[in-house]
């Protein structure tokens, strides 16, 4: 039987370099998603249209620049703060809670799923071709509902939970200040919170399942049917159904990943009190974000051209740098 022992304190090197690797994750994060939201953001201030796929990027990347603002609360919660022989403080407490109601990235990835499925690929069944054109129109209302249910899922779920913080402390207080109880009986509302959470995410994930395979199963007919016809290699269907498959495959590794950390850092947290297996958690789903978002930047022409720009204009502002103090009139 696997038993693992309460590890309630760290070294100090060990939270520095935690530490260290929480920034640094923020910052890759937060450049990553704010520059994907300035650069759509920007279109719009000039008054030009966002595609479909560019109005979910923009919502992606602000839910995103939530969520790491959110994970590196908790990185210096978990650091500075919470204390593992302690009960969870209010403010971790409430932390978590925001974490695990942000299931808005999950919804946008699904509807993202869709929608390159409704662009790419050639249904032959009535109800089907019925269906994407539904989809490619309906876009920017699933985007207002993905927003507005976020926002009262948020609202409800924060409502609940401090009205069970309020019943938490009046059963202590009857129960003469039980100290022990009183962590049970948070960890137990936790642990309710986090079991809801992930079972509204079961619904969207199914759909992200089944329009990824619709894409899967659509682009090995299209590779057939190039073969028969021995069409050009490159092929704009063929590189838009890669560019496609190469984005929904990574979200679903790192989701995964993000996934499977989440799950192992409830036991870790809540039962063994141990804290460097919870830094370990915290630090992979910061980082499962933060490479999404940059694969997400390599796979946009729009995007990549930004790069392009921002690069080309930092590169000539330093050789104007340099060109001003390397000459001798200037010196003074």
């Amino acid at each position: 039987m696997l038993i693992l022992t309460s590890i309630s304190t760290v070294s100090y090197e060990v939270k520095s370099t935690f530490l260290f690797i929480s920034v640094l994750e923020f910052a890759v994060g937060f450049l990553t998603n704010a520059f994907i939201f300035l650069v759509n953001f920007w279109d719009i201030v000039k008054r030009q249209p966002l595609n479909d796929c560019d109005r979910v990027l923009l919502c992606r990347s602000i839910s995103r620049l939530f969520l790491h603002g959110l994970l590196f609360l908790s990185a210096v919660q978990l650091t500075h703060f919470q204390k593992m022989k302690e009960p969870l403080n209010h403010s971790y407490q409430a932390i978590i809670m925001l974490w695990m109601i942000d299931q808005a990235n999950l919804w946008l990835a699904t509807c993202l799923s869709l929608l390159y499925c409704s662009k790419l690929i050639r249904f032959s069944h009535t109800f089907l071709i019925c269906l994407a054109r539904w989809v490619s129109r309906k876009i920017s209302h699933m985007l207002l509902g993905i927003i507005l249910c976020s926002c009262i899922c948020t609202v409800i779920c924060v409502w609940d939970f401090f009205s069970r913080l309020h019943f938490t402390v009046t059963t202590v207080l009857f129960m003469n200040n039980n100290t022990r109880l009183n962590w049970q009986i948070t960890d137990l509302n936790l642990f309710y919170s986090f079991l809801i959470c992930y079972l509204w995410s079961v619904p969207p994930f199914l759909l992200f399942l089944v329009s990824s395979w619709m894409l899967t199963v659509s682009l090995g007919r299209h590779m057939r049917t190039m073969k028969v016809h021995t069409r050009d290699s490159r092929d704009p269907s063929l590189e838009a159904h890669i560019k496609a498959l190469k984005s929904l495959v990574s979200f679903f590794c790192f989701f995964v990943m993000s996934f499977c950390a989440a799950l192992i850092s409830v036991p870790l947290l809540f039962l063994w009190r141990n804290k460097i297996g919870t830094m370990v958690c915290v630090g992979i789903m910061a980082a499962c974000p933060s490479g999404h978002a940059a694969i997400l930047i390599s796979g946009n022409a729009k995007l990549r051209r930004a790069v392009t720009t921002v690069l080309l204009w930092a590169q000539s502002s330093l050789k104007v740098r340099a060109d001003h103090k390397a000459d001798p009139r200037t010196l003074c």
